[in-house]
Formats: structure tokens, C-alpha cells, sequence
């Protein structure tokens, strides 16, 4: 996957003191990496991005938090097509018709599983697909820092 030269310095600075969080964050990474290795990785203020092409997920600290979130978890933004049917998707948003921002938390290293991995496949063939339309990759960026209640 690309990335900067100084990928590794900007995830922890990113993380700072949550090393769970970036532990996470690490196997998180791994299985994308192997999964989408022509992806570009951008290490930013609020979030960590993945683009080919354009924008198609994104990983943030929860900046509001629900009750019953965890109270240590990255957030995984999720950018579909449709918003997500499971009980994983800790909330969906539509910023624009047919463009999803959905989010998903990660509490423990067994969430990032297979069906984790297709949420991101079937994101990075929707972004792939997304042709010239920019404004789908802006929505994401906008709803991935701060998740809403």
C-alpha cells in the first residue's frame, strides 16, 4: 500500500498515548494492506484515509460518544452505496442520495474479520466505480471525524 515516508511517525502521533487503539488500528492495516495493495494511505489530523481513486474508508478516534459505546475503540468509516443492516454499524448517515458514511466500531482485534473485510471491499468497487463524482469521497471525509449521535 502507499504511503508517506513518514506513515509510521504519523500513526503515532495520530494515536499519541492510546496504544490499544493503535494496536488495533496496526492489524487493521495489515489485513487491508493485503487486501488492497494498490491503495494509498493518508495519515491526516482526524482521520487515517484510504483512497484508490478516490476516498473509500476511513479510521478516526470517536470524538462523541454514545452510552454504550466501548470506551477504547477506533472508529471504521465505511463509505456504501447503502447503509449498513447490522448491529455492527454503530451509525449510517446519508450525506448525499445514495452515498452512505457508515461507521463501525472496533473494540477487539476478532471484530476485524471477514465480514469487516467485504464491508471495505464492497466499498473500495463502489468508490472505484464512482467515476468523476467527488462529492461521495467528500461526504466520507466529512463524516468520518466526527461520528453523530
Amino acid at each position: 500500500m502507499e504511503r508517506s515516508e513518514y506513515y509510521q511517525a504519523d500513526v503515532g502521533m495520530f494515536f499519541g498515548e492510546k496504544k490499544l487503539e493503535q494496536t488495533l488500528y496496526e492489524r487493521l492495516f495489515a489485513r487491508m494492506e493485503e487486501a488492497f495493495p494498490d491503495a494509498l494511505v493518508k495519515v491526516q489530523k482526524s482521520q487515517i484515509s484510504f483512497y484508490h481513486k478516490h476516498l473509500f474508508s476511513a479510521v478516526s478516534l470517536p470524538v462523541r460518544r454514545k452510552k454504550d459505546w466501548p470506551e477504547r475503540c477506533v472508529v471504521v468509516t465505511i463509505g456504501l452505496s447503502h447503509p449498513l443492516e447490522s448491529h455492527r454499524a454503530a451509525v449510517s448517515v446519508e450525506p448525499y442520495p445514495g452515498r452512505w458514511t457508515n461507521h463501525v466500531l472496533l473494540a477487539q482485534e476478532e471484530e476485524i474479520d471477514e465480514e469487516l473485510l467485504a464491508w471495505l471491499r464492497e466499498a473500495y468497487d463502489f468508490a472505484l466505480a464512482k467515476g468523476g463524482k467527488k462529492q461521495a469521497g467528500a461526504a466520507l471525509d466529512k463524516g468520518a471525524a466526527a461520528p453523530v449521535q
